[in-house]
């Protein structure tokens, strides 16, 4: 299995080289990636020297252009798609059919990915992106559960990548309704779910902590409690006379327990998420996984997670609290 590591800066494309990614996926500076802070992302010459330093070790270089046109500027997507394929990136991770439709058609020799943006859970869905875009590897969704993944590996209708740690997003891929609601902006261009402009923290008497969202109270913490990044999801509110979290608590996804299911299933490639994250948090998550993959394959009978690989991962979760997710749902 590949090694897929995410970077939002030139040092963090580095460490994740240097720590063993066998792929680095990031973004240009601009709408096109869903990932479009200040500050953060790629320029032209930020990411040639960046192919230039994973190539000469022979890795590879993906370019996320996975969001959403709007009617009025698909010539920004197209534009980018151009650049990418003019830089000699190894692949572009596409959501939009248009996108898509425009890579195939412009650049045939440049490899596409599906996005977890385009949220194909399907064996029809996989095939019509194939057939119609050549796509050469497909992101599934986070909703999925490791019954429904092996099934769709076992189609063998298009290589298959997964996420295998990182923060989880529960709603259609990166166009969240409820951010949307209460920031008034789409997540899917602005970068983030909650942008920081719109998030207040107050103290109040005792020490309590609130958390709000554009006005909207999303959560409150006590003085000694860990305090999560205000998203909507991932909020506490009071349901039937109850207060918890009634979407989603604020913990990350670790597949690692999964590994060889993962491998024993076909899976070709294992996502890290966060180009949004510094680079210590690249290199330490990079290096558990590489360590993990590495003995996965010289010792496959008695491969189990090694507590100080979990220990590692769970001081970069959300929470310092892990998860499997839809992993272990029952829905398959």
């Amino acid at each position: 299995m590949l090694l897929v590591s995410p970077a939002g800066s030139p040092p963090a494309l580095k460490a994740a080289i240097d720590q063993g990614a066998d792929a680095v996926y990031v973004g240009f500076r601009d709408q096109t990636n869903a990932r479009a802070f200040p500050g953060l992302n790629f320029t032209e010459v930020d990411l040639r020297s960046g192919i230039a330093y994973a190539h000469g070790r022979g890795r590879k270089i993906y370019v996320a252009l996975n969001t959403y046109p709007g009617a009025a500027n698909l010539g920004a997507w197209h534009a980018a798609v151009d650049r990418a394929a003019a830089l000699g990136v190894d692949a572009v991770i596409c959501a939009d059919m248009g996108v898509l439709d425009y890579a195939a058609r412009r650049h045939p020799g440049l490899p596409r990915h599906l996005s977890v943006q385009g949220s194909a859970t399907t064996h029809a869905a996989l095939r019509y992106y194939r057939e119609r875009f050549g796509i050469a590897r497909a992101v599934l969704p986070r909703v999925l559960s490791i019954q429904q993944v092996e099934r769709l590996c076992a189609q063998n209708i298009v290589p298959i990548e997964v996420f295998a740690f990182g923060s989880l997003c529960i709603m259609v891929e990166g166009r969240c309704q409820l951010s949307s609601y209460v920031t008034g902006i789409s997540p899917n261009r602005h970068g983030v779910c909650s942008p920081a402009k719109f998030v207040r923290w107050d103290e109040e008497p005792g020490g309590v902590r609130r958390a709000s969202l554009n006005g909207r109270l999303i959560d409150r913490y006590a003085p000694d409690e860990p305090a999560a990044y205000p998203t909507v999801c991932k909020g506490r509110y009071s349901v039937g006379g109850e207060t918890f979290h009634a979407l989603e608590e604020p913990i990350s996804l670790n597949t690692l327990e999964l590994l060889p299911r993962l491998q024993s299933a076909g899976v070709v490639a294992l996502k890290i998420e966060g180009r949004q994250r510094g680079q210590a948090y690249v290199a330490s998550v990079t290096k558990v996984w590489r360590q993990a993959i590495d003995r996965l394959k010289t010792h496959p009978q008695d491969w189990s997670p090694d507590e100080a690989w979990q220990r590692e991962l769970a001081r970069h979760a959300e929470g310092r609290q892990t998860t499997l997710g839809p992993y272990h749902r029952s829905w398959h």
